[in-house]
């Protein structure tokens, strides 16, 4: 594991509680693990994160986001979330394959609907020309996906009525 991706999760498990974690654990039914981390701890350690590696690129912050989901952590997930969230200026068309892969094993809708909404609808407000067209092609594809989510998730980034 990157130390960058050791900083946040070693954080996340330091500002867990019990009570958060079973509260959690019983909203998403089960389908990930939980540390039990408040959502302003999670946007509070990926901020004091992006202040101490600064100079992260583009395929620091794809690396560094695809490490954090690996694991089946919600806080780990959301974090990555967040850190997409909060370089979305860097994120490029080709990134949709890897945020495919993040939506269709979120297992909670409280993952696929920041991902859709914050991170996929302003990648493509910003896409112009080939680089538009082959992101529209993606979206597209998700919307006729037999993975619900995936089809849920390709309404919310354009704005349509979710199925």
């Amino acid at each position: 594991m990157s130390e960058a991706a050791e900083f946040v999760d070693y954080t996340l498990q330091r500002e867990s509680s019990w009570e958060k974690a079973d509260e959690a654990s019983e909203r998403l039914g089960g389908a990930l693990k939980v540390y039990g981390a408040s959502v302003g701890a999670v946007r509070g350690t990926i901020r004091d994160a992006l202040k101490r590696y600064k100079n992260l690129s583009h395929d620091d912050v794809t690396a560094l986001s695809s490490e954090l989901w690996e694991e089946p952590v919600f806080e780990r997930r959301l974090a990555a979330v967040v850190l997409l969230q909060s370089k979305v200026g860097v994120l490029v068309n080709t990134d949709l394959t890897r945020i495919e892969g993040f939506i269709r094993h979120a297992g909670t809708p409280e993952l696929v609907n920041p991902l859709a909404k914050d991170v996929v609808r302003p990648l493509l407000a910003r896409l112009e020309g080939p680089a538009k067209d082959r992101a529209d092609r993606v979206l597209g594809r998700w919307a006729t996906d037999p993975d619900p989510e995936l089809r849920r998730a390709a309404a919310l980034a354009t704005g349509a009525t979710t199925p």
